[in-house]
Formats: C-alpha cells, structure tokens, sequence
C-alpha cells in the first residue's frame, strides 16, 4: 500500500524546509471558536472552509497562524491532479518555496476521512511532516486515510462555499514543467490573493 501512495501521490504532496519564526499570538486564532473559517480570495473565485479544531486542534491551529501571518497571500496552486487532489500552500508566483514553520504532528487519526471537498495538510513520507501545503480533495480518497498499518494525511476542515471554484481549477490543463520537473502543473497560474480568518 505504501507504494501505490507513493507512485499516486509522488511528488504531489512536496513540503518546504523548515525554518523558525515568530508565533502568532493565540487571541488571533479564535481560541474559542471550534470551527472557525478562512477565506481563500483565488483567481478563479471564493472560497470558504471550515475547520474541525475539535477533531484537528493542533492542524486548525497551524493553518490559522500561517493565515494570520500573510503566508498564503500571493501564492500558487502549484498541484492539480484532476480526479484526485488540487495543492497549494507553499510557491510564490515565481514557484520559489516560502518559509515554513516547524512541521507538525499528524492527526490522521481524528475521525475525518479524506472525502471530495475536504481539506488536508500534505506532507512528506514522514508522517509528521507537514507545515503549510494543504490540499483539496476532488473525489473520496480514502486510500489516504489512517489504516492499522499506516499514518494517513490529516483532514481539519471542508469546503463550505466555493466548490465550483475547486472545481474548475480541476478542469485547468496541466503539463510538465521544466523549471522545477514537476508535472501536473497548471499551465494557467491559478493565485491564491489572499487567505483571511473570518470573523466571528
């Protein structure tokens, strides 16, 4: 099963080096608030997702502080593998990797599946790799949940407006892309503006 994640995922879930930064005082991550929303302001249109902190508090709070810190502001969709994931998190438009904070601990286990329109942290093989990119899902990946043999990618919230943009970014043609040696990268950017915390 590791290798079928492996050649299905490959390069898809790719993460930065980790460096240290500044915390984000916790009054702005909604302590309180056990779903808060973000907002996604894309090129393609809105989106809103919800986020789970009951079930991913360590995750919802990872994802808060780089809202809060600008992190995604001006990046890319770097991924998109139609049927399967669209990713972003981690490139600015010049596909430079951004800095990241130190990785985090995988919280697979929490009861959430990786089912189509919900969002979830990418990492490396290590399972507690990961630190910025997310992705979305595009159909029920359940081949990327937690099993008694495996760690699985940690779902922590869903799209609840703006499904037909996640959608359309999926219909974007992708190729090769030389720079980097990726494929399935969009041949359209796709930018994500500007990522913000909705108020309460």
């Amino acid at each position: 099963m590791k290798r079928i994640l492996s050649a299905a995922l490959g390069c898809a879930l790719l993460l930065c080096q980790s460096v240290k930064a500044e915390p984000v005082p916790l009054e702005q991550l909604q302590p309180d608030n056990p779903f808060p929303a973000v907002k996604l302001e894309t090129s393609m249109g809105d989106i809103i997702i919800e986020m789970d902190r009951n079930r991913s508090p360590i995750t919802v709070n990872n994802f808060l502080s780089y809202v809060a810190k600008g992190h995604y502001d001006n990046t890319i969709f770097h991924r998109i593998m139609p049927g399967f994931v669209v990713q972003g998190g981690g490139y600015t438009v010049d596909i430079k990797e951004k800095p990241v904070d130190e990785p985090i601990v995988n919280e697979s286990g929490n009861g959430l599946s990786n089912e189509r329109m919900t969002v979830a942290m990418a990492r490396m093989d290590d399972p507690h790799s990961a630190t910025s990119q997310f992705y979305f899902n595009l159909d029920d990946n359940t081949k990327l949940d937690p099993s008694f043999r495996r760690w699985g990618y940690t779902v922590f919230g869903e799209v609840s407006e703006g499904e037909e943009v996640i959608d359309a970014m999926a219909a974007v043609r992708t190729g090769h892309n030389a720079k980097v040696g990726w494929d399935n990268f969009p041949l359209t950017t796709i930018m994500l503006k500007r990522a913000s915390i909705v108020p309460q």
